[in-house]
């Protein structure tokens, strides 16, 4: 059943990706014009969905929810980071392929997901995967593709994203409560956050051409491993690890964490090889196919979880 919504709410975002793509191919935007979207994205649309997503009634039961999700995200994200070392080996992986196949766009999609497959409750459980992930981006992230070994601690703090989830998180364990006027307004903005995302995905994807996207010949090879066998091997690890048995609701908390685990590269690996000199045309190729790819691949992960 949730399989099924999953196809329903990945159609939809991707028919609100069509009219980004559209917007750029009619001229009637540019694709670099995409960039104020993003920034309205991040700095004001996701802090509301994350303050928001914390702004529940404290009980042991989420705590303990929110343990387990913490734990599966570290516990992810572990295991592919070595299994991406192990196939960077074998398959000869630059660090633009080795980051876009480790680091998802859970930022972006997981929460409308979530928020439309599950519903908002359940919201709070996807913070712990999205912060573990940032940390790890602005540390082994940022290392493998400007390729120094300094870490920028600061950085890491200041990020607009991890400062509300400590919000979120402070506000959850004192138990306070912001005005019902504010959380109505929150809520209103935080529904823009998966629209505006796929719309910021369709003005990038508009900027390609199919001549530009077939260049790249190890697309292939880097789609299936990011898209098919990484997501596999997480799948198994959470559906057969016992995780999912040390608490009630287990099975739908590491669902959430499978979800992010299963979304296409992230966004952010663009930014930073455009940053650090990498092949940022590459990375943004990288990202357009496999976001293409997702809606096929996410109904199929989340189902061959279930059964």
């Amino acid at each position: 059943m949730i399989s099924l919504l999953l196809v329903k709410q990945i159609t939809e975002l991707f028919l609100v990706m069509f009219m980004g793509f559209i917007l750029v191919k009619t001229h009637l935007l540019k694709a670099e014009e995409s960039k104020t979207l993003s920034t309205v994205a991040l700095y004001l649309i996701m802090p509301c969905v994350i303050i928001n997503a914390f702004q529940i009634k404290y009980t042991e039961s989420i705590r303990n929810g929110l343990i387990l999700a913490f734990a599966a995200a570290v516990l992810i994200h572990i295991v592919l980071l070595i299994l991406v070392k192990i196939l960077g080996r074998i398959f000869n992986l630059d660090a633009v392929e080795k980051a876009s196949m480790i680091y998802s766009n859970a930022g972006n999609l997981i929460i409308p997901i979530v928020t439309s497959i599950l519903g908002k409750e359940w919201v709070i459980y996807s913070s712990a995967f999205i912060s573990v992930q940032l940390f790890l981006l602005w540390t082994h992230g940022k290392m493998m593709l400007c390729e120094e070994q300094k870490v920028d601690l600061k950085k890491i703090l200041l990020n607009i994203n991890m400062i509300t989830i400590f919000l979120g998180i402070l506000f959850f364990v004192t138990r306070f409560q912001l005005p019902d006027i504010i959380i109505k307004t929150m809520e209103s903005v935080s529904v823009m956050l998966g629209p505006i995302s796929m719309i910021i995905m369709g003005m990038l994807i508009g900027n390609m051409s199919f001549k530009q996207v077939f260049a790249y010949k190890r697309i292939y090879i880097v789609t299936f491993l990011k898209m098919i066998v990484c997501p596999f091997i997480i799948l198994l690890l959470l559906k057969y690890g016992g995780m999912a048995n040390l608490l009630s609701g287990g099975k739908v908390i590491l669902l959430i964490s499978l979800l992010a685990t299963i979304t296409p590269s992230a966004s952010a690996v663009t930014q930073m090889a455009q940053i650090y000199g990498k092949n940022e045309e590459y990375a943004s190729v990288i990202n357009a196919i496999t976001t293409i790819i997702c809606i096929i691949t996410m109904p199929i992960m989340v189902w061959l979880y279930q059964i």
